[in-house]
């Protein structure tokens, strides 16, 4: 590369940092439209919608009807946010709460009354119209059909018109065919009926058919489509073609889906509620951010000098990327997003240290400055890749398989993934390359590596497995203990079991902040739990969400309020609310991550041709789990919501830790010599990324502890564990990983060694 190259390339680099910077502090408008402070954020950090439900009718719902109805409408309201939740108030009441949103009144209209969507025959038995089509021009200019009802519902339900109900709907789905010899795309909705609502709907089809009529799908108050039935369909499954696109058919299958609720809900009320972490929460996180950002990029100068500049800048770029793209995909960002982007920063960190590694290596072995610079990337390489895409493939898994707060994780952990892949191996690469093309060609500015005496670690696997041993009895030792003294393994927050939920309407408008600090320590003191907070927008009206609390507690809650506060007993509401993490996003969970193991070990297998790496690997990570989890016991950490996102965070960072060391006993194998042991290989490699371990170790943990120190309760009730994990992980890498693999390597002998 010539120098005025090299300007060039690094005046470009300065100035895409600065104008993505620039647009991420203040927008590409006036109304700072693609800034950070455009982000959507979830409930935790910017609140949002509530809408509570009420069941319709006289009796009580049964719970298993409650239950598969929330279960139906956590995914319908996901369209809307992967963060929403839904949850159950009282013995017939749905709350629903959606982040980032102001405008109840348009999410209501949209979503509709859940549970009321029939299918109705164009014709009664007396072939009379029970409903009417006229063609009206939409404001595109485009025609479509507007149906008008000739008979309210109770009439075509007493006149026989209506066969299939939408609890007849097993599931409702948007898909697309190609034609193969036009090439054209067909949008549709493949219907899946119930074992009773197959029958049904057969005969539906059979009376459509048989007097060639259309079908109508009602749902709240209107025709929203009427397909010709063009044959007697008998086994569930139908087809409703010619949608216009893939938006058309998602939002038709998703009104089937919700109006195919068992319970018919209508609504009671819905407000504007505020963040539970308050704004504090945010500014703190910010600030905890920029701190870590610092001390990291000093760090790495100090060690790494030129190479470190080069890295801190790609740094600074892969941050102002992330805060660009976050928008850019419109995400929703939480709490755990946090925590997939802390990782992610980790990971950028890592890929830079070993390939300054292998510089260094290379330096030491007399080659030149240049010459290293394109061996250090070109070994790092596989290993960068590895542990990237190992940790990819847990993020897609997740993002695919896993409810919505795990999915929120995988995206900004998915997306944080490869853009650090590209500022390491790119970015950085060309910084390198024009620095020393200006004339920063000096050894002393990049640093030569020593020979470092190899660390016998192999000698000590029995005493490492030991304590790792020790340490996870303990763990679950500390959970028998907790069984027998609260009924509970952890210290479960109200996310995982329920609690109470205390409406107060204060006598003024109370702030978040106010709330937390004058109000909630009286509440804890009587309640025994941490508090949830939220105001609602407009009103003096604050929700404080409780673990349950029994008679005695709401009574002792409600002198509180009227005596120090002078609240009117009429003003406090209280009810009992159910889990947000419901039994199918706990089970969700558990399957996304079993499979996102088994394809961690698949391509494992596949990249190393041992599947003995993969096994120490998902060991190791098992290790770094269980270890937390006992420290969680222990320490009777909150398990909330982001307890999901911790564990998956140090699986992330466990599992790519691990790759490397894997990445440089692969390499060594292939050098080694009849003469060399087995076990000063193993020793070797984990000496030779040694460095890479620690370090990466240290400035992720630095990030994670700065979050802890600035942080607000629940901020550090997820920071604390998270540290812990890390240093686990470098624990389980270093003295556990290269130790398994040595001894399923030397005790279980592959099949081509035994044949």
């Amino acid at each position: 590369m010539k120098k005025n190259k090299a300007i060039i390339i690094l005046l470009c680099i300065l100035l895409l940092l600065v104008g993505v910077t620039y647009v991420d502090f203040f927008g590409i408008d006036a109304e700072g439209t693609g800034s950070a402070s455009d982000i959507s954020l979830g409930l935790d950090l910017a609140g949002g919608v509530s809408i509570t439900y009420q069941v319709v009718g006289d009796e009580e719902p049964d719970s298993t009807d409650m239950s598969d109805t929330i279960a139906k409408l956590q995914k319908r309201v996901e369209g809307y946010s992967t963060e929403a939740i839904v949850y159950q108030e009282g013995a017939d009441r749905i709350n629903i709460e959606i982040p980032g949103v102001s405008d109840a009144n348009a999410i209501l209209k949209e979503l509709g009354r859940p549970g009321t969507l029939y299918f109705i025959a164009e014709t009664d038995s007396e072939g009379n119209r029970n409903y009417t089509g006229q063609y009206v021009q939409n404001s595109d200019g485009t025609m479509g059909i507007v149906y008008t009802m000739n008979k309210t519902i109770d009439e075509l339900l007493a006149d026989g018109s209506i066969l299939v109900q939408g609890t007849d709907v097993a599931d409702a789905r948007a898909a697309s065919i190609r034609d193969q010899q036009m090439g054209n795309v067909e949008y549709i909705v493949d219907l899946t009926m119930t074992e009773e609502g197959t029958e049904k709907f057969a005969e539906a089809t059979r009376n459509a058919y048989t007097k060639g009529e259309t079908l109508g799908i009602y749902y709240d108050g209107n025709i929203v489509s009427a397909p010709t039935v063009q044959a007697i369909l008998t086994d569930g499954k139908a087809q409703i073609s010619n949608q216009g696109s893939y938006e058309a058919a998602e939002s038709l299958a998703s009104t089937i889906r919700i109006g195919g609720l068992k319970l018919e809900l209508e609504e009671l009320h819905s407000k504007v509620v505020g963040a539970q972490l308050g704004v504090d929460a945010i500014e703190t996180s910010l600030k905890a951010a920029a701190i870590g950002l610092i001390i990291v990029i000093i760090f790495m100068i100090a060690v790494y000098l030129i190479p470190g500049l080069a890295s801190a800048i790609a740094l600074l770029a892969y941050t102002a990327l992330v805060v660009l793209l976050l928008n850019g995909f419109d995400m929703t960002l939480t709490l755990p997003g946090i925590a997939g982007i802390i990782l992610s920063i980790g990971m950028a960190v890592d890929a830079n240290v070993i390939i300054f590694a292998r510089i260094r290596e290379e330096l030491a072995s007399g080659k030149t400055v240049r010459n290293s610079i394109k061996i250090g990337f070109d070994k790092a390489l596989s290993a960068i890749i590895d542990g990237n895409i190992t940790t990819l493939i847990a993020a897609v898994v997740l993002l695919f398989l896993g409810p919505g707060s795990v999915k929120g994780f995988a995206q900004t952990l998915a997306l944080g993934i490869v853009l650090s892949m590209f500022t390491s191996l790119v970015v950085t690469r060309y910084i390198l390359y024009a620095f020393y093309a200006i004339g920063l060609k000096s050894e002393k500015l990049y640093g030569v590596g020593r020979e470092h005496k190899t660390l016998n670690i192999l000698s000590k696997k029995g005493l490492f497995i030991g304590i790792s041993l020790a340490v996870i009895v303990a763990g679950f030792v500390m959970m028998g203990v907790n069984k027998a003294s609260t009924g509970d393994i952890l210290n479960y927050s109200l996310e995982f079991k329920g609690g109470t939920q205390t409406t107060v309407n204060f006598n003024e408008a109370m702030t978040l902040e106010k709330a937390n600090t004058e109000v909630a320590p009286y509440i804890e003191e009587i309640t025994g739990s941490a508090v949830q907070i939220q105001t609602v927008q407009d009103s003096n009206e604050v929700i404080f969400k409780t673990n349950s609390l029994n008679v005695e507690q709401r009574e002792a809650l409600n002198e509180m309020l009227m005596t120090r506060f002078g609240i009117e007993e009429k003003m406090i509401t209280s009810e009992t609310i159910s889990s947000t993490i419901s039994k199918e996003m706990k089970s969700d969970t558990i399957i996304a991550v079993v499979v996102a193991i088994v394809c961690m070990l698949i391509y494992i297998r596949i990249r190393f041709k041992d599947l003995r790496f993969g096994v120490s690997s998902i060991i190791a990570l098992l290790h770094d789990v269980l270890v937390v989890l006992a420290f969680y016991a222990a320490a009777r950490i909150s398990v909330s919501n982001t307890f999901v996102a911790c564990m998956l965070t140090i699986v992330g960072y466990s599992i790519n830790a691990t790759i490397v060391i894997f990445d440089r006993v692969r390499e060594n194998m292939a050098v080694m010599t009849s003469k060399d042991a087995l076990e000063d290989v193993v020793n070797k490699s984990i000496t030779q990324t040694m460095s890479r371990s620690i370090f990466t170790s240290l400035t992720t943990f630095v990030m994670v502890a700065v979050l802890y120190i600035l942080g607000v309760t629940s901020i550090r009730d997820f920071a604390l564990p998270l540290m812990v994990g890390i240093v686990c992980g470098t624990y389980s890498s270093i003295c556990l990983a290269g130790s398994l693999w040595y001894i399923f390597k030397t005790k279980v002998k592959s099949k081509k060694q035994t044949k």
